[in-house]
């Protein structure tokens, strides 16, 4: 699930790090933020108040996994962040060894809410797990941030990586504009997208290492 909004316009490149563990809670608040107006967590949270209130308990628990069992690269004033986390392939487990803690935690953000189980299903189904790979499960810019490339630089800065150490990498495409710019990035659709029940659709993409 991923949000760029629109595109980028040329400025400055932004200086990318680390984050570090007591930021958590401000990146937690950017990823809500951030993804308001984004299609898929539209429909995951209808009501505008209760989708303010429950994001950064939601996106904190796929930040919390990132931070414990990936990394989390962000622009040095926190207006931009992009979770990864290491998939291996299925003789391995297929996923990140903390699974289970992320899914509980997910539900716990907004209980009795069916519909973060559905899209945990429904990407599950269509992820690859027959090779290792890292996978971008949220990359956003603050509102007031966006349109500025941050979501360029912390893509190019981390696919970098994935060439230097010969992995792919993988993440769903919440709305077209996101999906345009993945292409450009080297991303290629996988053919068959996520459909949510009467909602919007995401699209899998995936990127092997470039020489």
């Amino acid at each position: 699930m991923t949000t760029t909004a629109r595109q980028p316009a040329p400025s400055p490149a932004p200086e990318i790090r680390r984050a570090r563990p007591e930021e958590r809670d401000a990146i937690a608040r950017l990823l809500g933020e951030a993804f308001m107006d984004d299609p898929v967590s539209r429909w995951v949270f209808p009501g505008e108040a209760h989708r303010r209130a429950v994001h950064p308990r939601f996106f904190g628990a796929f930040l919390d996994a990132a931070l414990r069992e990936g990394w989390v690269d962000v622009t040095n004033d926190l207006s931009a962040a992009a979770l990864w986390l290491p998939v291996h392939p299925a003789a391995e487990g297929g996923e990140v060894e903390d699974g289970d803690e992320v899914a509980e935690a997910i539900a716990a953000a907004d209980p009795g809410n069916e519909r973060t189980g559905i899209v945990g299903r429904l990407t599950a189904e269509l992820h690859p797990h027959d090779r290792a790979h890292y996978f971008l499960p949220m990359i956003a810019a603050s509102p007031a941030h966006q349109g500025r490339g941050l979501g360029a630089a912390l893509l190019t800065a981390a696919l970098d990586r994935c060439d230097r150490e010969g992995m792919p990498a993988y993440l769903e495409a919440s709305n077209e504009r996101s999906k345009a710019l993945y292409e450009r990035l080297g991303f290629t659709f996988l053919g068959t997208t996520v459909d949510l029940p009467n909602g919007p659709h995401m699209w899998p993409m995936w990127r092997d290492p470039h020489n």
